[in-house]
């Protein structure tokens, strides 16, 4: 198991032992672990959100600063070309963020999916557990 799959935004033993840490040395690191563990699977989305935002307000400073998307070098032939270039990469660019937009939503549905499936298996195995008579029962 790597790190990496150790500090996931769950109640793992090393999360809640970085918590308790954090708590223990300075009260903010401890709550903004706790933060993580019960909002760190939205991080993605988050951070997704606050790229495109900034990538637009940047992106609009950029034209606002030039007075035209691209800076024209007086070969007509050369800006042509270069802007039906931009252009297509533009476009491959979004399909490139499509794709990676529906990878994503697969990959959430296969964790659900997983989700599912572990806990249905659960509430089999509980309800034969109960349905046997010779597990005693404390419900």
């Amino acid at each position: 198991m790597t790190n990496t799959a150790m500090l996931r935004p769950a109640w793992t033993p090393l999360t809640i032992a970085m918590m308790v840490l954090g708590f223990v040395v300075f009260w903010p690191l401890g709550l903004a672990m706790l933060a993580y563990i019960i909002w760190g699977d939205r991080l993605d989305g988050f951070k997704r959100d606050v790229n495109r935002a900034t990538d637009d307000v940047f992106s609009g400073c950029k034209r606002a600063t030039r007075g035209s998307t691209h800076a024209r070098t007086g070969n007509v032939a050369f800006d042509d070309w270069r802007s039906a270039e931009l252009d297509r990469l533009a476009e491959e660019r979004r399909k490139l963020e499509e794709a990676r937009e529906e990878f994503d939503d697969y990959v959430r549905e296969l964790r659900r999916a997983k989700d599912q499936k572990e806990f249905d298996r659960f509430m089999a195995r509980r309800k034969a557990d109960k349905d046997r008579p010779d597990v005693i029962n404390l419900d």
